[in-house]
């Protein structure tokens, strides 16, 4: 049944749901360039507790980089150089070619931190203890229309001219669009707990799998431990009760220690699947994040890929609303078809890596201990898990014919004008040339760089640092096209 509004509907560009770093992300993007944008949450407001990523990698560093963030967030955690998974599997990152060759271990919180004072700052208007219960969307009106319901259980609508959600896992707004979000579990009850411990880990992130149990422990910083772990045994409900002495249990199992684990200030048990949405847009409505895509904790990408969601549908929808582009609607698909395939490569590699982990038959193991040694000592195996895990490798397709640079990752190039991340800061385009060649006027706003040294190959660079286009002999009616598409 539909609720008349006692107030007129309000009007903005953009509706995000769900304030987490994937909608906090898109959110600022969006309003640093002018967009009008209201981004809703059904919860109260963040927490620090309530946090369950803990990993930055490199790519996403880069992609903070270029909103002069990654500094700041850098001081509130600890870099590591190598990954350890089960005691045998290592992956080397100081061996990637970027600013940032770790992964940054921090709560998730920090990340939400700098990411809702850029939003506010940039004029995001919030409203926390707000839910969507439906949406209904007008081709005529070229616009989509949300009922809200506010935490009196006052009914109000919204109207947008298009919706992102970024609601997580359950996402009402997949729900409201009636898509269908398949998949399967494959983790059950995992246990989960914030704890002191009284031994310090040798290492900064602890993660081992040894026979039928797993465990990973991460620091918050101020003497509190955040812990996972999961027994082959102990395969209970959600709703199940759980208690530290299960989950001493496992650790003792998977680490041969417990830490001296105590003082347990929340302790929960879930279950992670691995599920992705057949289309990240439905019309005016698009998903991003866990909405979109979930999987296991294994590697610690999910909230990395969502907030490179963000990054490559933010630009997009700006350029369709300032009206910089002669082909909106292509360029709004191109975000499915894009970060699709991402989302199923993500699960695909977090997928493999849990299934070691679990591995239990002799026949598992020795395919386990042979992975393993692979991947940490044959270089291009190792070189190709290290770009994946940290982001770095990610590349979208490019058109036929095109420059073999064309849809890959610009590196964080060093220019006469300054580094690419810091020029990337304006949201714009950069063009990059040699010396002498003139820009022609463009569509949208650009920034025009020039090589230090005696290079000739002409890059045109994306706001979310991919190359839109690139020739070794840039002719000016070749540039021009390309500034035209």
């Amino acid at each position: 049944m539909t609720t008349t509004p006692s107030t007129a509907p309000e009007t903005v560009d953009v509706l995000i749901v769900g304030a987490g770093p994937t909608g906090l992300l898109l959110a600022g993007d969006l309003a640093a360039q002018g967009i009008s944008v209201t981004l809703v949450e059904r919860r109260p407001h963040r927490t620090n507790n309530m946090t369950r990523a803990f990993a930055v990698h490199a790519r996403t560093l880069e992609l903070l980089d270029s909103r002069g963030l990654a500094d700041e967030l850098i001081k509130t955690g600890m870099p590591l150089t190598s990954l350890r998974f089960f005691g045998k599997l290592s992956l080397d990152l100081s061996r990637l070619h970027t600013r940032f060759p770790f992964v940054l271990i921090t709560p998730q919180y920090e990340v939400e931190h700098l990411l809702e004072h850029r939003a506010r700052t940039a004029g995001v208007h919030f409203r926390y203890e707000t839910e969507l219960t439906s949406l209904h969307q007008s081709a005529a009106a070229q616009s989509v229309t949300a009922e809200l319901r506010e935490a009196d259980g006052s009914r109000t609508t919204l109207t947008a001219r298009y919706l992102v959600g970024t609601d997580g896992m359950r996402s009402p707004v997949r729900h409201a669009l009636g898509l269908p979000f398949p998949g399967r579990s494959v983790i059950r009850s995992m246990v989960l707990a914030d704890v002191r411990l009284t031994d310090e880990p040798s290492d900064i992130l602890t993660v081992s799998g040894e026979g039928d149990a797993f465990t990973f422990i991460a620091p918050f910083g101020d003497g509190w431990y955040r812990v996972m772990g999961w027994h082959r045994a102990h395969q209970a409900a959600d709703s199940d009760p759980v208690d530290l002495d299960e989950l001493r249990e496992i650790c003792r199992t998977a680490l041969g220690t417990d830490f001296g684990m105590h003082e347990a200030r929340w302790i929960s048990r879930f279950h992670s699947d691995e599920r992705q949405v057949p289309s990240y847009r439905t019309g005016r409505v698009f998903l991003a994040g866990d909405a979109a895509h979930v999987h296991s904790p294994a590697g610690g990408q999910g909230m990395n890929t969502g907030l490179q969601d963000a990054a490559n549908l933010s630009w997009k929808l700006a350029a369709v609303l300032r009206g910089h582009t002669a082909d909106p609607e292509a360029l709004l698909d191109s975000y499915h078809a894009e970060r699709h395939p991402v989302g199923t490569r993500v699960l695909r590699t977090s997928g493999a890596l849990v299934r070691l982990a679990m591995a239990r038959t002799p026949l598992q193991r020795t395919v386990r201990t042979v992975t393993s040694k692979a991947l940490t000592t044959v270089r291009p195996a190792s070189d190709k898990a290290i770009g994946m895990v940290s982001g770095i490798s990610i590349a979208y397709r490019a058109p036929r014919g095109a420059h073999p640079l064309t849809a890959k990752r610009a590196p964080d190039l060093s220019l006469r004008e300054g580094r690419l991340h810091q020029l990337l800061r304006e949201s714009t385009f950069v063009l990059v040339t040699p010396d002498g060649t003139a820009a022609p006027a463009s569509p949208a706003p650009l920034v025009h760089a020039h090589w230090q040294g005696d290079r000739t190959t002409a890059l045109l660079v994306r706001p979310d640092g991919y190359i839109a286009w690139a020739s070794d002999h840039p002719d000016p009616a070749a540039l021009r096209a390309a500034l035209d598409r």
